[in-house]
């Protein structure tokens, strides 16, 4: 049997996500790691429904995480992207 290729897109979500944390691992809580680790694990699965719920629950109880999120360029790049699955 082949070996699989690595999977681009869940390496540069977690990429993404990785320098999105270095950013703002001072300021995170429990709650909110778990917040951002929910939105990468979906992004990184192509999980459009769970995204947009996770992505929700972070706009609603992380305002400042959120808005961290939206406004970085590699995860704003990554959610462009996944928009066109129908995010």
């Amino acid at each position: 049997m082949a070996e699989q290729p690595p999977d681009d897109h869940a390496s540069r979500v977690q990429a993404s996500f990785d320098a999105l944390r270095a950013k703002v691992e001072p300021k995170l809580d429990d709650a909110s790691r778990e917040a951002i680790e929910r939105v990468r694990a979906a992004a990184a699965s192509k999980d459009v429904a769970a995204l947009r719920t996770h992505v929700e629950d972070l706009k609603e109880r992380h305002g400042w995480l959120y808005k961290e999120l939206a406004t970085h360029p590699r995860i704003a790049s990554l959610l462009d992207e996944l928009a066109l699955l129908g995010l």
